[in-house]
């Protein structure tokens, strides 16, 4: 069956192609009698009839869109979270999100020049050459890094800030003896090299020594085979800070079939407070992540850059915090 076009509502309603586009697309400044807007829009209707967001784009030089590049991340919960409520958020101001994960040698601007967005969130920082055309181009560019940044419009969540959370929490309740989960993909390590800087810095500043690292799959076999490792010691690791929930869970699993209680012979601590860990027996204590102030923060910031001479949001100051259950 062919593609139905203006064309066809044009002759369907008895008008020019012209009156057909000023009508279905919402042009300002022309005078069109209501009868006339309205047989266009019932022929429009019967025939099924409704008008190219692409060609829309072409016309206005900006589309609804709203493109977020994610890394080559894997997208778990809080991934999936964060974009969730950014979605939600902006779709009140009439913004589409486009996610992209870039993965593949395909050059971003090939995508951004094709959607033509209104602006490009990043979850990641941009290379500096693809920043500035799309400045050039008049999108709006809004960024977030793992790091500290002092650029206003980038959002950053320390991630080393976490790792020294999760050893501090420790500490307190008298763990000297300090081992840390780490996961095995590759794609995770922009994450996981923070959080274990942090925990070494941490257990640097306490007068603590250096934390035991074993890479742990999410099975019981690989926390079993880290559990062993790190009790093999004369001075045996008593606290483990995992890399997130999931790989907290895995060593949970793996500490019980190695016959060894928790918290009682090793505390454990993991990080995003997803909702497996408050049904983990014991319950994991867990470094909590405020993943709906951050999508907030990175919408008002989305459609601060949209609104020029809007100055950026505030950043939000109580992102990472530890929720205490028995794990530890």
């Amino acid at each position: 069956m062919p593609r139905l076009t203006s064309a066809d509502v044009a002759r369907e309603s008895g008008v020019s192609r012209t009156t057909v586009s000023y009508v279905l697309n919402g042009k300002d400044g022309v005078t069109i009698p209501e009868s006339t807007r309205q047989r266009v829009r019932d022929a429009a209707a019967r025939l099924g009839y409704t008008p190219s967001a692409a060609a829309r784009t072409l016309r206005s030089g900006r589309s609804d869109l709203v493109l977020c590049v994610v890394p080559d991340w894997t997208i778990g919960p809080v991934i999936d979270t964060l974009i969730d409520h950014l979605t939600t958020q902006l779709a009140e101001r009439g913004l589409s999100v486009l996610v992209h994960q870039a993965r593949g040698p395909r050059p971003l601007a090939e995508l951004w020049r094709a959607v033509t967005p209104r602006a490009v969130l990043g979850l990641s920082p941009f290379a500096e050459d693809d920043a500035r055309a799309m400045r050039q181009a008049g999108i709006r560019v809004v960024g977030s890094t793992l790091d500290e940044d002092a650029d206003p419009w980038t959002f950053a969540v320390p991630q080393t800030r976490i790792g020294q959370l999760q050893v501090e929490h420790l500490a307190e309740r008298g763990h000297r003896v300090i081992g840390y989960a780490s996961p095995r993909d590759d794609r995770l390590a922009a994450f996981a090299d923070r959080r274990l800087a942090g925990v070494v810095q941490e257990c640097e500043r306490l007068g603590l020594r250096p934390p035991s690292v074993q890479v742990v799959d999410l099975d019981v076999p690989s926390g079993a085979a880290a559990a062993r490792e790190w009790r093999a010691s004369p001075d045996p690791v008593t606290a483990v800070a995992a890399y997130n929930d999931e790989v907290a869970l895995a060593v949970l699993a793996g500490l019980r079939a190695e016959g060894l209680r928790t918290p009682d012979d090793v505390a454990v601590i993991g990080v995003d407070d997803i909702p497996a860990a408050r049904l983990a027996a014991p319950a994991l204590t867990t470094v909590w992540q405020a993943i709906d102030a951050q999508a907030s923060y990175l919408a008002a910031a989305v459609l601060a850059a949209l609104d020029d001479g809007v100055d950026p949001p505030a950043l939000p100051s109580d992102v990472l915090h530890v929720v205490a259950r028995d794990s530890t």
